[in-house]
């Protein structure tokens, strides 16, 4: 939806790896390095990627409707002579693929590849919404909309920053004992309360919660998550990607009375520059990342991952090549 279909191409941007080998006038990279592949680049030279405010690279920020290379506009995958297209710059659901080397990430070679993959994409997502955007203060209350892999992410990173209430809110019930381990200390489902649950946050935390971070993608999900902040001080974030004809609406007094309203891409993380300290909070447990695996499946069973998060009962299902 709202995307230009482009077949046949290799899917799949989440992943680790190790690179085979490097093309011509490729420095920063060997054959050997291991590395994430990212769905949005950090080429280190436009005016984005030389900005300390931002992780929107000019040439290579994600792009759904690309499916070949930048420097020849070609694709570097075939059948029988066909071309079959590339998707985000990584096409992950490979045993081989190619990327551009500033969709890449060089990483500590100690760092376990099937674990360290997940934060090539959703949980430095959600950590980042939290630790770079949100920045709740120490003891602060913050309200995680979405109890996903992203959301929890954003409420580890809530815990990490030291808040003492976070609050998840999710229509799925049975998600809140697993949201528990990334610190979430209360839940409320939408569908239990008669009126707007921003407005039962707002009664539960005497004004409103300090942070809110909004993960489903619902435009609904976002106003609450808006709304439910306090004034003057209340920051919400938005994470989750909004269906392409989605409108946000709220009474402009809601910003006047001081709130602010942010919105976050990859958890502002530069990927090359960034990512290799995420890996190494992981590597200092830090950051627990066992607790986001729930499944594992070979690749002949994709399938099987994609039922699991249809039914909301897996966060992360690694796929072994």
């Amino acid at each position: 939806k709202g995307q230009n279909p482009v077949f046949t191409r290799i899917l799949g941007h989440e992943a680790a790896g190790i690179v085979e080998s490097v093309g011509e006038g490729v420095t920063d990279l060997k054959a050997g390095d291991h590395v994430l592949p990212v769905f949005t680049g950090e080429c280190k030279e436009c005016r984005h990627c030389k900005s300390e405010e931002s992780n929107m690279c000019d040439l290579l920020r994600i792009n759904t409707d690309r499916g070949v290379m930048l420097e020849d506009q070609k694709s570097r995958f075939s059948i029988n002579g066909k071309p079959i297209y590339h998707f985000v710059g990584t096409s992950t659901f490979s045993e081989y693929t190619v990327c551009h080397v500033g969709s890449v990430a060089k990483i500590n070679p100690l760092a376990p590849l099937d674990k360290v993959c997940i934060l090539s994409c959703g949980i430095s997502t959600g950590l980042g919404a939290t630790l770079n955007v949100a920045k709740p203060p120490k003891g602060s209350t913050v309200a995680v909309f979405g109890l996903g892999a992203v959301g929890l992410a954003a409420a580890e990173g809530a815990r990490m920053a030291g808040a003492s209430r976070i609050i998840g809110v999710d229509l799925v019930p049975s998600r809140f004992e697993l949201a528990k381990k990334f610190g979430v200390t209360d839940f409320v489902n939408p569908k239990e309360h008669s009126k707007p649950v921003q407005e039962v946050i707002v009664e539960m935390t005497d004004g409103g919660v300090d942070r809110s971070v909004e993960c489903t993608g619902n435009v609904n999900a976002m106003i609450s998550a808006f709304e439910c902040v306090h004034d003057v001080w209340g920051v919400a974030v938005l994470v989750g990607v909004p269906h392409k004809d989605a409108e946000f609406k709220t009474h402009p007094m809601n910003l006047l009375n001081e709130r602010t309203l942010k919105g976050t891409f990859f958890g502002n993380y530069k990927p090359r520059s960034d990512l290799p300290s995420v890996v190494e909070k992981y590597m200092n447990k830090e950051l627990e990342l066992e607790k986001f695996i729930t499944h594992e499946v070979p690749f002949a069973e994709i399938n099987k991952a994609f039922d699991l998060m249809l039914k909301g009962e897996g966060l992360r299902c690694i796929i072994t090549m």
